[in-house]
């Protein structure tokens, strides 16, 4: 049986970050991923100006930006294609001094593992119990294997097994709506602008990549996990999206059914806590949220920064652990607690109830729209 001082479960985003973040103050940490191969899936995502700070004082921000593209603005429009809300995120008109950026899940996925070495890392690890004595923890795997940590970063996701038997009363939450995520070829579209669109049947975003990649999702109102909407087609999608605006119908019509993914939308009722005596939870194992305000990557990179500063400038891990949950129990709450109202605001499908939306997000003076940005941006990461 093999034994390790830091172990973190899972190899997504918030476990490699945190191995990352880590690495640099002197903590080589062996990351168990559950997976048997790493392969470059997934769609997407925003990695906003808090993300990349966060990045930026990890050191590895600037082989994400090799990778990403700038994201310089945000515009929500109504189905006819009238806008409804604009928001600058300029780094120019930042005090951030960063910007956002756009990237695909597998190109972010690669340049985090390109900075640990291999052997760091072992696949095919997926837990399924752990028990705790005087030596620290006891990890059994779902193929047999088993290994000894004296410290635990849980970082497997929102489905942790080991979360559940920390916390078995924490539920997880089914938003109400469903979602299809996809990739295409922008050659021919030339889609510059990152949206979202609001319509009576479901939303729709649209977001440009590098490597002339558009990503792209719709999400539909579904009346509880795993309804039959899940079997829609390709055609299903285009047919309930026609009667949306230019270019919605047309990156529907360009995308490869093989490159279209499903899934329901939940999230993680705010936990009491993440620390656990030598055992801490991090990204979505600790805080998993709804996409609605692109910040589930954003939280799980903030957390590898924080807690590599906390681990930093405390001698004992079990004082690191506590003072990481104090320093993010409130903002990933807020977060999480946001995104999911927005996401019931989005959704609406009352004629009435949408119309009212429209006007009331239309009269917001976009100087108070860009103070919520700057707000959400700011990120103790000291």
């Amino acid at each position: 049986m093999n034994s390790y001082s830091f172990v973190i479960l899972g190899g997504g985003i918030a476990g490699l970050t945190t191995a990352i973040a880590l690495k640099k103050i002197g903590i080589d940490a062996m990351v168990m991923e559950a997976a048997i191969e790493i392969k470059p899936v997934g769609a997407g995502l925003a990695l906003a100006a808090n993300a990349m700070m966060a990045l930026r004082k990890i050191g590895v921000a600037d082989q994400v930006i090799r990778e990403g593209r700038e994201l310089k603005a945000f515009s929500i429009y109504d189905q006819k294609g009238k806008l409804i809300s604009r928001t600058d995120t300029d780094p120019a008109n930042s005090r951030y001094g960063i910007s956002n950026f756009t990237i695909h899940r597998a190109d972010l996925h690669r340049v985090l593992l390109a900075q640990l070495d291999p052997r760091n890392v072992l696949t095919g690890k997926r837990s399924v119990d752990f028990t705790e004595d005087s030596e620290g923890f006891l990890v059994r795997f779902e193929d047999g294997d088993q290994i000894r940590a004296k410290y635990l970063i849980v970082a497997e996701g929102i489905h942790s097994p080991i979360r559940r038997k920390l916390i078995p009363s924490q539920k997880i939450r089914y938003s109400g709506y469903t979602c299809w995520r996809g990739i295409m070829d922008n050659s021919d579209l030339n889609i510059a602008e990152t949206s979202e669109t609001w319509g009576k049947k479901g939303r729709f975003g649209v977001t440009p990549l590098a490597k002339n990649q558009v990503y792209w999702y719709a999400c539909i109102n579904a009346a509880g996990i795993n309804s039959p909407l899940k079997n829609f087609t390709k055609a299903d999608l285009e047919e309930n999206f026609k009667d949306f605006h230019f270019p919605i119908p047309q990156v529907l019509a360009g995308t490869k059914p093989d490159q279209i993914i499903w899934n329901d939308i939940i999230d993680l009722d705010p936990l009491p806590r993440f620390a656990f005596g030598n055992l801490v939870l991090i990204g979505d194992a600790a805080h998993a949220t709804t996409p609605n305000m692109g910040q589930g990557a954003c939280m799980a990179i903030e957390d590898a920064a924080i807690l590599a500063s906390c681990l930093e400038n405390n001698p004992k891990p079990i004082q690191a652990f506590e003072l990481f949950e104090k320093r993010r129990l409130s903002r990933t709450h807020r977060i999480v607690q946001d995104s999911w109202r927005l996401g019931i605001i989005a959704q609406l499908e009352n004629p009435l109830l949408m119309t009212l939306r429209n006007t009331f997000f239309r009269m917001i003076p976009r100087k108070v729209t860009q103070k919520q940005i700057e707000t959400l941006y700011q990120v103790d990461l000291s």
